[in-house]
Formats: structure tokens, C-alpha cells, sequence
């Protein structure tokens, strides 16, 4: 087992997955508590659109994903908040126009479908040094707000109407968070793909919440269980030859029903 750290890609593969769990379990804990997981869903498929028009242009996916989803998340947080549809109804507004552009830019393009599979799917293993700088940077900037603007997003996130009435720009705050989001989003799509990204955002949180009784320990419980995940993930995935992405989602689910059977045993008794 040793000697899968000796292996450079392996050893970015699991730098590159702590990354990614530990933004994800963090930001996710607030998407959980907030009733947002269709976001975490519609800003992956939304960022599929940019990386779809990078593929288009011959230019890195990555450098258009980002500008792309952080318009998206800007126009999804403005519809919520200055029309009368739910957030939910906005996110789905949104998300199916970014994603169908993105299929129509696919389709443009020759010879798409190898690249195009590649950020559906992701590959934590292929996982390389520009990802990993990728993700420090989206760390340092997520790590930089947080330290400012954790209280008020937790004020909120538990009653939105007194955190305003409090002099807190909930608004500000709301439109922060939602673009830390989105970059999480579009570091994590690089390496674990579209489809199960919105995992990394919802289950290592919801699996928390069933053992936790603050939103500060979820928080940290959430951050934990997404790293674990991540290691455990990574060193099945290599040993039974089986996707990565995929297993760490399956470890996920698993904690998840351990500890809602956990709660369910606890209240009984």
C-alpha cells in the first residue's frame, strides 16, 4: 500500500482530492443547511457550457469554465433574489440554457467526444500539477473570505430576516458565497467530472448533520469525513481497478447510511 505513494500521480491524485474535499465539505455544509443542493447540480452542469466552448475555441476548458460559471452564479443569485421564482426555479432556468449551449458548442466541434467524456466523468488520477495550483489558489481565496465572512454566512443561514435586521448585508454575502461555490465547482469538474460533483458538495454535509447538533461541528465533521473519503476512496480505486470518482462517492453514500442508522439507534434508545 506504501508503494502507491511513492507514485507522483497518485501523490497529486490525492493532494488534488483533500483539495477538493475540503472545499467542497466546507462549502457544502452551507449548501446542505441552506436547502441549496439543486445548486451545487446546476452550476456543474452549467459550467459545462464554458468548458464545451473551450474545447470549441482549441482554448484550456478550464480558463473559459471559470469566467462562464461565475456568470452563472451571479445570474442565478440576481434571479432569486430580483424576480418572483424560486431559486430553485431559477437555478433550473439557467443551468438547462448554459447546458444546452454547451451541447450545441460539443457538437460544432470535431473529434469531441474523447475530451468531452473526460470532464463528465473526471479522472482524480490523471490530476496535474496546473490542476493543483488551480485548486490551492481557489483554497487561499476561499480560506481568505471564510476567515471574513464565515459569522455572517452562518447568521444567515439560520435566520436570514434578523442577520439583515442586524446590519449584515445578506445580499453581499449571499452573491460571495455563491461565486466561492461556483470556483469549487469548476476546480472539482477538472478532476472528478461533472456528474458526481454535486457528491462531493451534499453527501460528506448531509452525512454530518445526522451526528452533529451545531452548524460549526457539521462544518468540521462534514470537512473530515470529505478528506477521509477522499484517501480511502483513492486507495480502493487502485486496488480493486475500479473509477476513482466513483468509488469515493460509494465510500461517501456508505458514511452517510452508517450514520442515519446511528441517529435512527440513538433516538430509539
Amino acid at each position: 500500500m506504501l508503494d502507491i505513494l511513492a507514485m507522483p500521480f497518485m501523490l497529486r491524485a490525492f493532494a488534488g482530492g483533500i483539495i477538493i474535499a475540503f472545499l467542497g465539505s466546507f462549502f457544502g455544509s452551507f449548501v446542505v443547511q441552506r436547502k441549496m443542493s439543486f445548486l451545487g447540480s446546476g452550476l456543474a452542469h452549467s459550467a459545462f457550457g464554458g468548458i464545451a466552448l473551450g474545447l470549441l475555441l482549441g482554448i484550456e476548458p478550464i480558463y473559459v469554465a471559470f469566467p462562464f460559471t461565475l456568470a452563472v452564479a451571479l445570474i442565478i443569485n440576481y434571479l432569486s433574489k430580483n424576480t418572483r421564482i424560486s431559486a430553485d426555479t431559477g437555478i433550473g432556468v439557467v443551468f438547462s440554457f448554459a447546458f444546452a449551449l454547451g451541447t450545441i458548442f460539443i457538437a460544432l466541434k470535431d473529434n469531441y467526444s474523447v475530451d468531452a467524456f473526460s470532464y463528465l466523468f473526471g479522472s482524480i488520477i490523471t490530476t496535474n500539477y496546473s490542476d493543483l495550483i488551480f485548486g490551492i489558489v481557489v483554497l487561499a481565496i476561499s480560506a481568505i473570505a471564510s476567515f471574513k465572512h464565515w459569522n455572517n454566512w452562518a447568521y444567515a443561514t439560520f435566520d436570514k430576516d434578523l442577520a439583515t435586521a442586524d446590519g449584515i448585508n445578506t445580499d453581499r454575502d449571499d452573491y460571495i458565497l455563491t461565486l466561492l461555490i461556483a470556483l469549487t465547482v469548476v476546480v472539482s469538474v477538472k478532476i472528478v467530472g461533472i456528474v458526481l460533483v454535486t457528491a462531493f458538495l451534499v453527501l460528506p454535509p448531509a452525512a454530518a448533520k445526522l451526528i452533529s447538533d451545531s452548524f460549526y461541528c457539521l462544518t468540521i465533521r462534514a470537512v473530515i469525513i470529505g478528506i477521509i473519503s477522499v484517501v480511502l476512496g483513492l486507495f480502493t480505486s487502485v486496488m480493486t481497478d475500479l473509477p476513482s470518482g466513483a468509488v469515493i462517492i460509494i465510500i461517501q453514500t456508505l458514511v452517510f447510511f452508517l450514520f442515519f442508522v446511528i441517529n435512527k439507534a440513538t433516538k430509539k434508545s
